[in-house]
């Protein structure tokens, strides 16, 4: 293939099908097996597991934007969840996932663009995890736009009071205003380390994974709590608002 086919890879390219593709045939080419080339962006599952049991029910319908070849969404089958689908852009990660899992009738994968969900009908999950995917979209072009496409993709599939867990390493600052811009949520704010803790981790290891953080209209109170430029991964837990039924 020409190298200029494509633009030189930054990431500018991690909203585009074939950086993914190119990546993930690559991860799986080197590790010479599909079982080893999982990968985790930002948090492994049971670092999460207490905020997933303390606002998904296990029964719920929960679907993972932007999978890729993580063990995400194994952890949680085996911590009991019962349906579990998951979605990429990349045909090459969906197609060696649904390898990878075919024996697992909880999981489900299908290539797909979080942009345009219109293989789902509206309301059809309680919950929606997204561990990286719309900071992925962020360093793109037409950011902005894609990601509003993204976030009201997420609020139509959503069920009414159904919940967007979003894991970024977006401050409020920068997030508060795409979100509420893109449908009417609750939002509440919970911060867990940036990576393994040390003695130089700053006040946030102190602070509780399941208790939120004080969250004001345009997050300035979080500095309070966390200090400036913490090393934390926010978790953003957005409660779809229920619908007003129409006065006409």
């Amino acid at each position: 293939m020409p190298t200029n086919s494509h633009p030189t890879t930054t990431t500018a390219a991690y909203g585009e099908s074939w950086y993914w593709d190119k990546r993930y045939a690559s991860s799986s080419s080197g590790s010479g097996s599909e079982s080893e080339a999982s990968f985790d962006w930002y948090q492994k599952y049971p670092s999460l597991a207490p905020l997933l049991h303390l606002y998904i029910p296990r029964h719920h319908r929960v679907l993972v934007v932007g999978c890729g070849n993580s063990a995400f969404s194994e952890g949680m089958v085996n911590d009991g969840y019962a349906q579990v689908f998951n979605i990429d852009i990349s045909s090459v990660v969906i197609a060696a996932m649904q390898r990878k899992y075919s024996s697992c009738s909880q999981l489900k994968y299908m290539k797909m663009d979080v942009r345009d969900m219109n293989a789902f009908e509206a309301g059809s999950f309680d919950a929606v995890v997204d561990k990286g995917t719309l900071d992925s979209i962020l360093c793109g072009n037409n950011s902005q736009e894609n990601a509003a496409k993204m976030l009201q993709e997420v609020g139509r599939v959503l069920k009414d009071r159904g919940i967007y867990l979003l894991i970024t390493y977006g401050a409020p600052n920068y997030r508060l205003h795409l979100l509420r811009n893109s449908c009417s949520w609750t939002i509440k704010l919970h911060v867990i380390a940036g990576k393994l803790l040390s003695e130089e981790t700053s006040q946030c290891q102190a602070w509780d994974l399941t208790f939120p953080v004080p969250l004001d209209d345009d997050g300035i109170s979080t500095e309070a709590v966390l200090g400036k430029n913490p090393d934390v991964h926010y978790i953003y837990v957005c409660i779809k608002d229920k619908k007003h039924e129409s006065t006409i």
